[in-house]
């Protein structure tokens, strides 16, 4: 079999930053080139990983020239762990490169050129943004490759922490982590530490064996915190202690809870929880709506960006309180209910029953009456049935997964035809496509893109589109 050949490619100027914080620079021959390990302003020494006809995929070897855009990383982690990737790009930067995305995904896949573009909404925390972290035990940590080498024996191979990117065997055990605030550090460290002293068993992912198997800590915007822990079986001597060693060192813990999970994944959704201590959940308010957030809720990790992207939500649909308003993809009803304060009427659909539960026991909690909330496929339940059978829609407000969607989808809101639609998305390069879609019954007529995540490259996006 022919060996590939090794393409070093030398000096390679990055200039600007590409789908899934990729830096892009040009080879000599003018060829778009996508580098991971490098930020944009590097002049890199890169080896070619993929080589096709109109661009090359590459691995930076050697920054031979650091942009001056770079910063210093906050965690020690940076680079092995998965998160946070522009950690070592300024803010300002990071700002800059996801507004550019969002802009080119729209005016180049979407084909609109002529619309207003709102400057990006900045988060004013940078780190120690998000209200839930998901953790893993295992009983055989990540080695680094310093550690492999030095064939010394390591003791203690226990992690808990986050899986290495593209390795889900492996466990990164996490010393520090700058995206929950305190104790979230102080209560993964305390519970390892216990874990050990006592013997319990971290789990062995590769046999699917052992007691400790992950640990999620929730907060809400108050201070109360969840501990929600999966175990992989029930040892009630273990667990008891373990817990009691919680509940004494840490009263900031409101609510604890637990499952069983013998399964080969880590998905609750199908799981029991069963509550510990506590009511079993934590009440968030915003603007004065409640919402009651268990084990399984969904609900944005970064709440104040939340309640911005939520506010401009609103914003964009202008409402004036007489107006149906349909909300495609719901969830727990969110954005619905900041919606039904100033409506007439809301729809929400939404796939998943026990959202769709939520969404319901958030509206009675909130005392909206005018709500609304339907479950299935929005493909399959979206259909002309539906729309013969319930009131016109005078706006539409769709929140869809990365992937957009589906085109059934599409022609459905196309024949629905309401007076506006605002479109809220995690992925430009989807809502750029289904505007695409829309574009000879629509204009779009202004974006706000919204950092929800800042390290990272992620961005979100509010689009506005008004019917011809």
């Amino acid at each position: 079999m022919k060996k590939k050949k090794n393409i070093i490619l030398e000096n390679i100027h990055l200039q600007s930053a590409g789908a899934k914080g990729v830096a892009v620079g040009k080879t000599d021959e003018g060829k778009t080139i996508f580098v991971s390990g490098a930020v944009p302003g590097d002049i890199a020494n890169v080896r070619v990983k993929k080589n096709k006809s109109n661009y090359c995929e590459a691995e930076a070897l050697e920054i031979t020239k650091y942009s001056d855009d770079r910063v210093q990383p906050r965690c020690l982690h940076f680079g092995t762990c998965g998160g946070c990737k522009w950690q070592n790009l300024s803010y300002a930067k990071q700002l800059e490169f996801k507004q550019n995305e969002v802009v080119n995904n729209i005016m180049r896949i979407g084909g609109v050129q002529d619309f207003e573009i709102q400057p990006i909404l900045e988060a004013e925390e940078q780190y120690l943004y998000r209200n839930k972290m998901e953790f893993s035990f295992s009983n055989a940590r990540w080695l680094t490759q310093d550690e492999v080498n030095s064939e010394e024996d390591f003791g203690d191979k226990n992690a808990l922490g986050f899986h290495i990117p593209g390795m889900w065997s492996k466990i990164l055990d996490l010393k520090e982590c700058h995206l929950q605030e305190e104790p979230s550090n102080t209560i993964r460290l305390a519970v390892k530490k216990y874990a050990i002293e006592n013997n319990l068993d971290f789990f062995d992912v590769r046999n699917q064996d052992g007691f400790l198997r992950s640990l999620m800590l929730r907060q809400n915007s108050k201070g109360e915190w969840m501990v929600f822990f999966q175990l992989y079986r029930e040892e009630k001597e273990n667990r008891e202690k373990l817990f009691q060693f919680i509940l004494s060192q840490f009263p900031q813990v409101t609510t604890l809870l637990y499952a069983i999970n013998p399964k080969a994944n880590d998905s609750i959704y199908d799981l029991d929880i069963i509550n510990y201590f506590g009511d079993g959940f934590l009440m968030e308010e915003m603007d004065g709506l409640k919402f009651k957030i268990g084990a399984k809720s969904f609900f944005q990790t970064n709440y104040q960006q939340a309640l911005n992207l939520y506010r401009k939500t609103l914003e964009f649909a202008d409402l004036q309180g007489n107006e149906v308003v349909y909300d495609l993809y719901t969830g727990t009803g969110t954005i619905a209910q900041y919606i039904a304060r100033n409506a007439q009427q809301v729809i929400g659909i939404e796939a998943v029953q026990e959202a769709i539960d939520a969404a319901t026991e958030h509206a009675k909690l909130n005392g909206l009456e005018n709500c609304n909330f339907f479950c299935g496929d929005m493909k399959d339940i979206f259909t002309d049935d539906f729309l013969a059978n319930h009131p016109k829609a005078d706006v539409l407000v769709t929140d869809p997964p990365r992937d957009g969607m589906h085109p059934k989808v599409v022609e459905q809101i196309l024949k629905l035809a309401p007076e506006k639609i605002v479109y809220v998305s995690c992925n430009s390069a989807t809502q750029a496509r289904d505007i695409a879609l829309m574009n000879n019954q629509y204009k779009l007529v202004k974006i706000l893109p919204v950092d929800m995540f800042p390290q990272t490259h992620h961005v979100e996006n509010i689009a506005l589109l008004v019917r011809k």
